[in-house]
């Protein structure tokens, strides 16, 4: 097994729900660890993948959203600083990938699968290879305590339950 790097200057983790019904909050985390152990790079089959978010850089353009988003009401980020995900296993389709692993949110673990694509390779202006992978899930926040919620006068609720969690990375050789 070898060990790649992931650039984080080059990489991002985000994710999107909708918003009164009618429109979606969009929203990354600034500060994250991606590490991938894997025979081969251009193969994700042999790869173990772990992420690390730290969910005190959630960052949705709002001061005041931000703030309550890490308080007691969704991610209580004083009892559970991170967000993690484990590899179990990976499938390939030609450039695609599932990738089904552990999430824990909360200290609730839950199975969920990205559908990821392979990107290609390209050598960048220092000589060395890198490697572009993206993929997306989607979850339901409620399974993973995220219940907050509030009905709006005119029917529905204030946020969706479906959030979508996109990641982009780009990988070398470490």
């Amino acid at each position: 097994m070898s060990k790649w790097s992931v650039d984080t200057s080059h990489s991002s983790i985000s994710f999107q729900v909708k918003h009164m019904m009618v429109s979606k909050v969009k929203g990354t985390y600034d500060q994250f660890s991606i590490t991938v152990d894997s025979e081969s790079i251009e193969d994700l089959t042999t790869a173990t993948i772990s992420i690390d978010i730290d969910v005190a850089t959630i960052n949705t353009k709002n001061e005041d959203r931000d703030n309550h988003l890490k308080s007691a009401d969704f991610f209580d980020v004083e009892k559970y600083p991170s967000i993690k995900f484990q590899s179990t296993s990976i499938t390939k389709s030609g450039d695609h990938y599932k990738i089904t692993g552990d999430l824990t949110i909360k200290d609730m673990t839950k199975p969920v699968t990205f559908d990821v694509e392979y990107n290609g390779k390209g050598t960048n202006p220092w000589g060395v290879e890198v490697y572009g992978f993206e993929g997306e899930t989607k979850i339901d926040r409620e399974e993973f305590g995220l219940i907050w919620n509030t009905a709006l006068e005119t029917g529905g609720v204030l946020v969706g339950k479906d959030v979508k969690i996109a990641i982009e990375i780009e990988v070398n050789p470490a």
